[in-house]
């Protein structure tokens, strides 16, 4: 339930800085679609190993920087926890 919420804050949030912000729509569509996938491998990363927290800044994370954002997430969590 966190994690859905924390992805329906982030898109609030990305649709607040498209109306503000002049963006491109191929920036704003990769944002999204950078968002979707994170979140989807940030939930399937919190089946499989528990010792990852999801969070508003990992999801914040995930949506910015995607699959790499995920991987970062697990590298912080694993070996510098």
């Amino acid at each position: 339930m966190k994690l859905v919420a924390a992805f329906a804050i982030g898109f609030v949030v990305l649709c607040m800085f498209g109306k503000i912000l002049p963006m491109s729509m191929h920036f704003l569509w990769q944002l999204i679609t950078n968002s979707i996938v994170g979140v989807v491998a940030l939930w399937f990363v919190k089946l499989f190993a528990s010792k990852v927290e999801i969070t508003f800044l990992s999801a914040l994370i995930t949506g910015f920087f995607g699959v790499p954002g995920v991987i970062a997430i697990l590298v912080y969590t694993y070996l510098l926890k």
